[in-house]
């Protein structure tokens, strides 16, 4: 079961092959594996593997593109995410909270619980990966009912599939922010608020 795991997430996620100094080293950007599986990472591979973590592009990405951003309040949108927004909020010491939901089935939520205090601040969602998007449409709208003056999601891997378009057209979000390891150029004409400056730092990272 677990190799199939891998083998699922794997697929999902886009990685690169660059050569430092002629020794072929292949680079993957958060892969989802990671959060819960990152000390048996090498056994899949048979050339060095590094991992590039977003969390720098996003600390970037927020201080210069949120005004309030000193007084905002960093939310999972569920709780296996726990570990990534407490460590992106006492980075920028501020708090955070977090959305417990219970699912029917895949991609479809019953209830949300939000855990936290949102009332009068900005919160910014930060997630590995969005497919259709449900979870993080719902939470940002109970997010809003909770209080929230402003919504934003960040996201390493933007998959977008299925209604996930249309459901971010209909979200209260001010902007969905990807990094560049999916293309984006036709979504982001068909949706506006997404948006792949958090990309820029990768695209120097391969290069250096």
């Amino acid at each position: 079961q677990l190799l199939n795991y891998v083998e699922c997430r794997y697929k999902e996620t886009r990685l690169r092959n660059i050569c430092f100094r002629g020794i072929p080293i292949r680079l993957n950007l958060s892969l989802f594996l990671l959060f819960k599986f990152e000390s048996i990472l090498q056994g899949f591979f048979d050339i060095a593997v590094d991992n590039l973590y977003a969390e720098p592009a996003v600390l970037q990405w927020v201080k210069e593109n949120i005004p309030e951003w000193k007084d905002c309040i960093i939310v999972s949108p569920d709780a296996g995410g726990a570990k990534r927004v407490t460590s992106i909020a006492d980075r920028l010491n501020v708090d955070f909270a977090l959305i417990h939901k219970e699912r029917k089935k895949a991609n479809e939520v019953d209830r949300m619980v939000l855990v936290g205090d949102v009332k009068d601040r900005v919160a910014i969602m930060v997630d590995d990966m969005a497919d259709t998007c449900g979870t993080i449409c719902h939470a940002a709208d109970k997010l809003i009912d909770a209080g929230a003056t402003k919504v934003y999601a960040i996201l390493t891997h933007g998959i977008f599939s299925g209604p996930a378009i249309s459901r971010i057209n209909s979200a209260p979000f001010e902007a969905v922010v990807v990094t560049n390891t999916i293309p984006q150029e036709e979504k982001m004409k068909a949706c506006p608020k997404i948006q792949v400056d958090v990309s820029e730092s990768y695209s120097i990272s391969f290069l250096t």
